[in-house]
């Protein structure tokens, strides 16, 4: 049965691509990740796409999506990525908040900081899920 991961944030530009382009990179065949935001920037962020390609991924083609019930129907996981009051609520069975700093603001090197430890979360995210099977 296929597992499935939402990760979710405002604008759906950084934060929750990452973790989306991170997430089906490495996870096995059978899981995969979608990702959302209550109010879509219209592109994802450039640095955030500068920093996914450092890591060989390239999201310059993904668009910022708005997070709809239908969305969160069925997924085994949904993810806030973002901290603080305008962090959306989310209708899942599990759901986790990872309060990530806004890297949008930052520089490149302090957002390359928040793009690790994102990584590193769902690095262990997939391990948990496959622990699950």
């Amino acid at each position: 049965m296929e597992k499935r991961v939402l990760f979710v944030c405002v604008e759906n530009s950084f934060r929750s691509q990452i973790a989306e382009a991170y997430f089906n990179r490495f996870a096995p065949e059978g899981m995969i990740a979608v990702s959302a935001g209550t109010r879509p920037a219209g592109e994802v962020h450039p640095n955030a796409v500068k920093l996914m390609l450092e890591e060989g991924i390239d999201i310059s083609r993904k668009k910022p999506q708005p997070l709809t019930l239908e969305m969160q129907e069925g997924v085994d996981v949904a993810v806030i990525v973002c901290g603080g009051k305008e962090c959306p609520l989310v209708y899942a069975g599990h759901i986790e908040e990872w309060n990530m700093p806004d890297p949008a603001k930052m520089s490149l090197e302090e957002a390359r900081n928040v793009r690790d430890a994102i990584k590193e979360r769902v690095i262990d995210l997939i391990e948990r899920l496959k622990a699950e099977k």
